[in-house]
Protein backbone atom coordinates (compact mmCIF):
# COMPACT_ATOMS: atom_id res chain seq x y z
CA UNK A 1 0.00 0.00 0.00
CA UNK A 2 1.81 2.71 -1.01
CA UNK A 3 0.38 6.58 0.59
CA UNK A 4 1.96 10.05 -0.64
CA UNK A 5 2.98 12.70 1.50
CA UNK A 6 0.19 14.71 0.12
CA UNK A 7 -2.14 11.88 1.56
CA UNK A 8 -0.92 11.72 5.19
CA UNK A 9 -1.20 15.52 5.03
CA UNK A 10 -4.80 15.79 3.65
CA UNK A 11 -5.80 13.42 6.08
CA UNK A 12 -4.24 15.10 9.09
CA UNK A 13 -5.79 18.13 7.97
CA UNK A 14 -9.31 16.72 7.72
CA UNK A 15 -8.92 14.89 10.93
CA UNK A 16 -7.35 17.76 13.11
CA UNK A 17 -10.42 20.10 10.92
CA UNK A 18 -13.21 17.97 12.56
CA UNK A 19 -11.28 18.01 15.80
CA UNK A 20 -11.28 22.02 15.52
CA UNK A 21 -15.05 21.99 14.59
CA UNK A 22 -16.00 20.02 17.91
CA UNK A 23 -14.31 22.40 19.61
CA UNK A 24 -15.80 25.36 18.59
CA UNK A 25 -19.15 24.87 17.27
CA UNK A 26 -19.83 22.31 20.53
CA UNK A 27 -17.58 22.23 23.39
CA UNK A 28 -17.03 26.14 23.82
CA UNK A 29 -20.32 26.69 25.19
CA UNK A 30 -20.59 24.80 27.93
CA UNK A 31 -23.87 21.91 27.75
CA UNK A 32 -24.72 18.83 28.41
CA UNK A 33 -25.49 17.54 25.18
CA UNK A 34 -29.00 15.91 24.19
CA UNK A 35 -30.18 12.49 23.33
CA UNK A 36 -30.80 13.54 20.37
CA UNK A 37 -27.82 15.98 19.75
CA UNK A 38 -25.59 12.89 20.81
CA UNK A 39 -27.29 10.62 18.52
CA UNK A 40 -27.36 13.24 15.66
CA UNK A 41 -23.51 13.78 15.41
CA UNK A 42 -23.49 9.84 16.77
CA UNK A 43 -24.52 8.89 13.40
CA UNK A 44 -22.59 11.49 11.52
CA UNK A 45 -19.11 10.50 13.01
CA UNK A 46 -19.57 6.66 12.00
CA UNK A 47 -20.93 7.73 8.61
CA UNK A 48 -17.90 9.87 7.93
CA UNK A 49 -15.67 6.52 9.29
CA UNK A 50 -17.51 3.53 6.71
CA UNK A 51 -17.68 6.51 4.17
CA UNK A 52 -13.79 6.33 4.54
CA UNK A 53 -13.55 2.69 3.88
CA UNK A 54 -15.55 3.40 0.80
CA UNK A 55 -12.60 5.84 -0.13
CA UNK A 56 -9.80 3.59 0.76
CA UNK A 57 -11.61 0.92 -1.49
CA UNK A 58 -11.69 3.14 -4.53
CA UNK A 59 -7.89 4.17 -3.92
CA UNK A 60 -6.00 1.06 -2.71
CA UNK A 61 -8.40 -2.00 -3.11
CA UNK A 62 -10.96 -3.97 -1.15
CA UNK A 63 -8.06 -6.24 0.42
CA UNK A 64 -6.91 -2.61 2.31
CA UNK A 65 -10.91 -1.96 3.17
CA UNK A 66 -10.99 -4.68 4.68
CA UNK A 67 -7.97 -4.43 6.69
CA UNK A 68 -9.38 -1.28 7.56
CA UNK A 69 -13.10 -1.81 8.54
CA UNK A 70 -11.86 -5.11 11.29
CA UNK A 71 -9.26 -2.17 12.43
CA UNK A 72 -12.31 0.48 13.09
CA UNK A 73 -14.87 -2.17 15.09
CA UNK A 74 -11.73 -3.33 16.97
CA UNK A 75 -10.36 -0.41 18.27
CA UNK A 76 -14.10 1.21 17.89
CA UNK A 77 -15.17 -1.63 20.87
CA UNK A 78 -11.99 -1.24 22.43
CA UNK A 79 -13.04 2.75 22.61
CA UNK A 80 -16.43 1.65 24.09
CA UNK A 81 -14.70 -0.20 27.06
CA UNK A 82 -12.89 3.27 27.76
CA UNK A 83 -15.73 5.03 28.18
CA UNK A 84 -16.30 2.66 31.15
CA UNK A 85 -13.17 4.30 32.72
CA UNK A 86 -13.97 8.06 31.82
CA UNK A 87 -17.32 7.36 33.77
CA UNK A 88 -15.47 6.57 36.94
CA UNK A 89 -12.66 9.37 36.41
CA UNK A 90 -15.75 11.90 35.73
CA UNK A 91 -17.40 10.48 38.63
CA UNK A 92 -13.91 10.48 41.09
CA UNK A 93 -13.49 14.36 40.08
CA UNK A 94 -17.47 15.18 40.16
CA UNK A 95 -16.54 17.25 36.67
CA UNK A 96 -19.85 19.00 36.13
CA UNK A 97 -21.80 17.59 33.03
CA UNK A 98 -21.77 20.90 31.43
CA UNK A 99 -18.08 20.28 30.80
CA UNK A 100 -17.01 16.94 30.29
CA UNK A 101 -17.20 17.41 26.82
CA UNK A 102 -14.31 20.01 26.93
CA UNK A 103 -12.33 17.34 28.95
CA UNK A 104 -13.27 14.43 27.27
CA UNK A 105 -12.29 16.12 23.57
CA UNK A 106 -9.01 17.22 24.75
CA UNK A 107 -8.54 13.79 26.38
CA UNK A 108 -9.53 12.08 23.00
CA UNK A 109 -7.28 14.72 21.47
CA UNK A 110 -4.22 13.38 23.97
CA UNK A 111 -4.81 10.09 23.07
CA UNK A 112 -4.77 10.26 19.27
CA UNK A 113 -1.43 11.80 19.88
CA UNK A 114 -0.24 9.44 21.92
CA UNK A 115 -0.91 6.28 19.84
CA UNK A 116 0.25 8.47 16.58
CA UNK A 117 3.51 7.97 18.64
CA UNK A 118 3.30 4.46 19.08
CA UNK A 119 1.79 3.72 15.55
CA UNK A 120 4.98 5.11 14.78
CA UNK A 121 6.98 2.79 16.80
CA UNK A 122 5.35 -0.06 16.08
CA UNK A 123 5.75 0.16 12.46
CA UNK A 124 9.23 1.07 12.83
CA UNK A 125 9.67 -1.90 15.15
CA UNK A 126 7.73 -4.38 12.72
CA UNK A 127 9.90 -3.32 9.43
CA UNK A 128 12.99 -4.04 11.46
CA UNK A 129 12.38 -6.85 13.40
CA UNK A 130 9.77 -9.26 12.51
CA UNK A 131 9.84 -11.33 15.28
CA UNK A 132 8.14 -8.11 17.42
CA UNK A 133 4.79 -9.54 15.78
CA UNK A 134 5.59 -12.94 18.75
CA UNK A 135 5.55 -10.48 21.44
CA UNK A 136 2.01 -8.77 20.11
CA UNK A 137 1.17 -12.03 19.85
CA UNK A 138 2.06 -13.08 23.24
CA UNK A 139 1.37 -9.90 24.69
CA UNK A 140 -2.46 -10.05 23.23
CA UNK A 141 -3.04 -13.41 24.74
CA UNK A 142 -1.91 -12.40 28.04
CA UNK A 143 -4.18 -9.16 28.09
CA UNK A 144 -6.89 -11.70 27.01
CA UNK A 145 -6.39 -14.38 29.74
CA UNK A 146 -6.11 -10.92 32.30
CA UNK A 147 -9.66 -9.77 31.01
CA UNK A 148 -10.96 -13.13 31.37
CA UNK A 149 -9.85 -13.88 34.72
CA UNK A 150 -10.56 -9.71 35.71
CA UNK A 151 -14.36 -10.32 34.78
CA UNK A 152 -14.01 -7.02 34.40
CA UNK A 153 -11.92 -5.88 37.33
CA UNK A 154 -9.09 -4.58 35.63
CA UNK A 155 -11.56 -1.01 35.08
CA UNK A 156 -10.79 -1.06 39.22
CA UNK A 157 -7.05 -1.52 38.69
CA UNK A 158 -6.63 1.31 35.83
CA UNK A 159 -8.61 3.58 38.31
CA UNK A 160 -6.04 2.65 41.13
CA UNK A 161 -3.55 3.26 38.94
CA UNK A 162 -4.88 6.55 37.93
CA UNK A 163 -5.39 7.43 41.68
CA UNK A 164 -1.90 7.06 42.16
CA UNK A 165 -0.52 9.22 39.49
CA UNK A 166 -3.41 12.19 40.68
CA UNK A 167 -2.00 11.73 44.26
CA UNK A 168 1.77 12.44 42.84
CA UNK A 169 0.56 14.99 40.99
CA UNK A 170 -1.25 16.83 44.10
CA UNK A 171 2.37 16.55 45.64
CA UNK A 172 3.90 19.15 44.17
CA UNK A 173 1.16 21.51 42.74
CA UNK A 174 -0.65 23.11 44.72
CA UNK A 175 -4.73 22.02 43.98
CA UNK A 176 -8.05 23.10 44.95
CA UNK A 177 -11.45 20.70 45.64
CA UNK A 178 -13.27 23.91 43.87
CA UNK A 179 -13.99 24.03 40.17
CA UNK A 180 -13.65 27.91 37.96
CA UNK A 181 -16.00 26.96 35.09
CA UNK A 182 -13.85 25.32 33.05
CA UNK A 183 -10.78 26.82 34.28
CA UNK A 184 -7.63 24.51 34.77
CA UNK A 185 -5.60 27.10 36.77
CA UNK A 186 -6.93 29.74 38.77
CA UNK A 187 -6.14 31.70 41.85
CA UNK A 188 -7.20 30.59 45.32
CA UNK A 189 -6.21 33.70 48.18
CA UNK A 190 -4.13 35.25 45.38
CA UNK A 191 -1.98 32.01 44.68
CA UNK A 192 -2.26 29.90 41.57
CA UNK A 193 -3.60 26.38 42.14
CA UNK A 194 -4.96 23.68 39.99
CA UNK A 195 -8.63 22.71 39.30
CA UNK A 196 -9.86 19.35 39.93
CA UNK A 197 -10.58 20.00 35.71
CA UNK A 198 -6.52 19.44 34.99
CA UNK A 199 -6.23 16.01 37.61
CA UNK A 200 -9.25 14.91 35.75
CA UNK A 201 -7.90 15.29 31.98
CA UNK A 202 -3.95 13.79 33.69
CA UNK A 203 -6.08 10.86 34.99
CA UNK A 204 -7.63 10.55 31.34
CA UNK A 205 -4.28 11.13 29.61
CA UNK A 206 -2.59 8.18 31.71
CA UNK A 207 -5.55 5.53 31.24
CA UNK A 208 -5.52 6.53 27.49
CA UNK A 209 -1.54 5.46 27.60
CA UNK A 210 -2.74 2.40 28.92
CA UNK A 211 -5.17 1.57 26.70
CA UNK A 212 -2.91 2.20 23.39
CA UNK A 213 -0.71 -0.50 24.98
CA UNK A 214 -3.70 -3.25 23.95
CA UNK A 215 -5.38 -1.34 21.07
CA UNK A 216 -1.91 -0.40 18.86
CA UNK A 217 -0.71 -4.22 19.21
CA UNK A 218 -4.41 -5.21 18.34
CA UNK A 219 -4.78 -3.48 15.09
CA UNK A 220 -1.67 -4.30 13.90
CA UNK A 221 -2.98 -7.67 14.11
CA UNK A 222 -5.46 -7.28 11.38
CA UNK A 223 -2.98 -4.98 9.07
CA UNK A 224 0.55 -3.78 9.08
CA UNK A 225 -0.13 -0.83 7.25
CA UNK A 226 0.48 2.44 9.64
CA UNK A 227 -1.35 4.44 7.15
CA UNK A 228 -4.93 2.13 7.89
CA UNK A 229 -3.68 1.88 11.76
CA UNK A 230 -3.71 5.62 12.24
CA UNK A 231 -7.27 6.32 10.32
CA UNK A 232 -9.14 3.74 11.96
CA UNK A 233 -7.63 4.75 15.83
CA UNK A 234 -8.78 8.47 14.31
CA UNK A 235 -12.01 7.47 12.97
CA UNK A 236 -12.82 5.59 16.31
CA UNK A 237 -11.46 7.75 18.82
CA UNK A 238 -13.53 10.71 16.51
CA UNK A 239 -17.23 9.85 17.81
CA UNK A 240 -16.48 8.69 21.00
CA UNK A 241 -17.46 11.94 22.80
CA UNK A 242 -21.02 11.76 21.23
CA UNK A 243 -21.10 8.14 21.94
CA UNK A 244 -20.27 8.96 25.88
CA UNK A 245 -23.60 11.11 25.97
CA UNK A 246 -25.76 8.75 23.76
CA UNK A 247 -25.06 5.46 25.41
CA UNK A 248 -24.06 6.39 29.53
CA UNK A 249 -26.63 5.07 30.50
CA UNK A 250 -26.56 1.99 28.67
CA UNK A 251 -22.62 1.33 29.62
CA UNK A 252 -23.82 -0.58 33.17
CA UNK A 253 -26.23 -3.10 30.88
CA UNK A 254 -23.20 -4.08 28.64
CA UNK A 255 -22.14 -6.86 31.46
CA UNK A 256 -20.41 -9.16 28.80
CA UNK A 257 -18.20 -6.55 26.58
CA UNK A 258 -14.70 -7.36 28.69
CA UNK A 259 -15.36 -11.16 27.53
CA UNK A 260 -16.51 -10.32 24.60
CA UNK A 261 -13.22 -8.05 24.15
CA UNK A 262 -11.08 -11.14 25.99
CA UNK A 263 -12.47 -13.32 23.08
CA UNK A 264 -11.30 -10.52 20.40
CA UNK A 265 -7.88 -10.09 21.81
CA UNK A 266 -7.35 -13.75 22.08
CA UNK A 267 -8.36 -14.43 18.36
CA UNK A 268 -6.13 -11.32 17.12
CA UNK A 269 -2.99 -12.84 19.14
CA UNK A 270 -3.56 -16.23 17.51
CA UNK A 271 -4.01 -14.42 14.11
CA UNK A 272 -0.52 -12.74 14.82
CA UNK A 273 1.24 -15.68 16.20
CA UNK A 274 0.49 -17.41 12.86
CA UNK A 275 1.66 -14.48 11.29
CA UNK A 276 4.71 -14.44 13.28
CA UNK A 277 5.05 -18.08 12.29
CA UNK A 278 4.93 -17.82 8.60
CA UNK A 279 7.31 -15.08 8.52
CA UNK A 280 9.49 -16.29 10.97
CA UNK A 281 13.25 -15.29 10.75
CA UNK A 282 14.14 -16.36 14.36
CA UNK A 283 17.10 -18.85 14.71
CA UNK A 284 15.72 -21.42 17.38
CA UNK A 285 12.66 -21.41 15.19
CA UNK A 286 12.26 -24.18 12.57
CA UNK A 287 15.76 -22.76 11.43
CA UNK A 288 15.16 -19.61 11.20
CA UNK A 289 13.11 -20.64 8.25
CA UNK A 290 9.26 -19.57 7.62
CA UNK A 291 7.18 -22.10 8.87
CA UNK A 292 3.76 -23.12 6.46
CA UNK A 293 0.99 -22.10 8.65
CA UNK A 294 -2.34 -21.29 7.27
CA UNK A 295 -2.70 -17.17 7.66
CA UNK A 296 -6.13 -16.15 8.87
CA UNK A 297 -7.96 -13.46 6.27
CA UNK A 298 -9.14 -10.53 6.85
CA UNK A 299 -13.06 -11.02 5.93
CA UNK A 300 -12.89 -13.92 8.58
CA UNK A 301 -11.20 -11.75 11.36
CA UNK A 302 -14.01 -9.17 10.28
CA UNK A 303 -16.59 -12.17 10.67
CA UNK A 304 -15.02 -13.10 13.97
CA UNK A 305 -14.84 -9.25 15.64
CA UNK A 306 -18.15 -8.50 14.54
CA UNK A 307 -19.89 -12.26 15.57
CA UNK A 308 -18.20 -11.70 18.96
CA UNK A 309 -19.39 -7.85 19.80
CA UNK A 310 -23.25 -8.77 18.27
CA UNK A 311 -23.48 -11.64 20.35
CA UNK A 312 -21.94 -10.08 23.60
CA UNK A 313 -24.30 -6.77 23.15
CA UNK A 314 -27.24 -9.18 22.86
CA UNK A 315 -26.05 -11.62 25.89
CA UNK A 316 -25.84 -8.62 27.81
CA UNK A 317 -28.95 -6.81 27.44
CA UNK A 318 -30.67 -9.69 27.76
CA UNK A 319 -28.76 -10.57 30.89
CA UNK A 320 -29.65 -6.93 32.58
CA UNK A 321 -33.16 -7.62 31.63
CA UNK A 322 -33.30 -10.90 33.39
CA UNK A 323 -32.14 -9.02 36.61
CA UNK A 324 -33.76 -6.56 36.37
CA UNK A 325 -37.25 -8.37 36.07
CA UNK A 326 -35.78 -11.09 38.60
CA UNK A 327 -35.43 -7.71 41.05
CA UNK A 328 -38.96 -6.12 40.54
CA UNK A 329 -40.42 -9.77 41.40
CA UNK A 330 -37.95 -9.76 44.56
CA UNK A 331 -39.23 -6.01 45.41
CA UNK A 332 -43.01 -6.72 44.60
CA UNK A 333 -42.84 -10.11 47.16
CA UNK A 334 -40.96 -8.04 49.65
CA UNK A 335 -43.47 -5.28 49.14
Amino acid sequence: MYVTALAWLITGAVILGLFAFDLLFHVRSPHEPTFKESALWSGIYLGLALGFGVVVMWVWGGSYAGEYYAGFVTEWALSVDNLFVFTIIMGSFAVPRAHQQKVLLIGILMALGMRGIFIALGAAAINAYSWVFYLFALFLVYTAVSMLRGGGHEREVEQQRENRIVSIVRRFLPTTECYDGAKMVTKVDGKRVVTPMLLALIAIGFIDILFALDSIPAIYGLTSEPYIVFTANAFALMGLRQLYFLIGGLLDRLVYLSYGLSVILAFIGVKLLLHALHENTLPFVNGGEHIAVPEIPTALSLAVIAGVLVITTVASLLRTRHLERQQATENSNAG
